[in-house]
């Protein structure tokens, strides 16, 4: 099956000479949810407003649903729901009456039952006649996607959908996001959040500096990608790591009394029974041994930095 949305050595430069996008190639598949990871500045938004038709790019192509989104730019867009960072509603207007609006802007015929479906499913139906100038920020941004989901788009895309809302409600739409995947909507999230890749997402993208640096199946990519450490508990706590242990590289933690070895998970050996034999030779002795997988953030940070080197 052909993928929803495949974007093809897509490329965007600015007068002054600024490549915001370099050859960027991605197919997305229908129903998936794809976190895009990056640094301010790395192109996540210049890549999302060129699918959306927001900016014109500079070289490639881009297909949603088979219609390109330069020939065929209103067969494409009607497929897209866009959430932007940025809250732009107008304040004195209802609800109701904002998300209806919507609708109509994509030539949709009036369908309140569908409306009310959607105003449901984000918490927002006893708001519905309230202005939004009423609302709190974490409403605003539901009825930001609301209104992406008025015309009944295949692909939703959520540009920072969690900025400025706190731990309670951002758990909250990542609940809303499972419930549209669950519908059949296709979603790509850019987020500064990593944790919201790792609770959410099926896929995970790394951009930086304009290049899509991965893609990859958010399990393997923790397996292949992930280090595990260990975490050795000693019984009393050490000056300075031990000479005959600089090979490790270990690193002391918890007040000087426990010692960090970190391995990889795909070596042939890991070098831990060796270091277990040598912390004895070495007179330490053990009172616990903990190990700890390396998280999303930690993967994130080294992809990003070895770009930047």
């Amino acid at each position: 099956m052909s993928p929803i949305l495949s974007i093809r050595a897509l490329r965007k430069s600015y007068e002054d000479g600024f490549e915001a996008l370099k050859g960027v190639t991605l197919d997305i598949e229908e129903g998936e949810i794809l976190a895009l990871l990056g640094p301010n500045g790395a192109g996540k938004t210049t890549l999302i407003s060129t699918v959306c038709g927001l900016v014109q790019p500079t070289a490639g192509s881009v297909t949603v649903g088979g219609h390109d989104i330069v020939d065929d730019y209103r067969k494409a867009r009607s497929l897209i729901g866009l959430v932007p960072q940025e809250v732009a509603l107008e304040p004195f207007e209802t609800v109701w009456n904002t998300v209806r609006y919507s609708r109509g802007l994509f030539g949709k015929p009036r369908n309140d039952a569908f409306i009310e479906k959607i105003l449901n499913q984000l918490s927002l139906w006893d708001k519905r006649k309230n202005q939004i100038k009423e609302l709190s920020g974490g409403m605003k941004r539901r009825v930001l996607i609301a209104k992406a989901l008025s015309h009944e788009p295949r692909i939703l895309f959520l540009d920072e959908p969690t900025a400025g809302v706190d731990v309670e409600l951002r758990k909250g739409m990542w609940d809303i996001v499972a419930e549209m995947k669950a519908d059949g909507v296709t979603i790509i999230l850019t987020t500064h959040y990593i944790e919201e890749a790792e609770a959410i997402a099926d896929r995970v993208g790394v951009i930086a500096s304009g290049e899509l640096l991965l893609v990859e199946d958010k399990a393997t990519l923790m397996k292949q990608m992930g280090k595990k450490q260990i975490e050795i508990l000693l019984q009393a706590p050490l000056d300075a790591v031990p000479a005959s242990l600089s090979k490790y590289g270990l690193t002391l933690e918890g007040d000087r009394q426990s010692v960090v070895y970190t391995y990889d998970t795909r070596a042939e050996r890991t070098g831990i029974t060796a270091l277990l034999n040598d912390l004895a030779a070495a007179g330490l002795t053990l009172r616990d041994v903990q190990t700890r997988q390396s998280s999303l953030e930690d993967i994130f940070v080294d992809l990003v930095s070895e770009k930047a080197s």
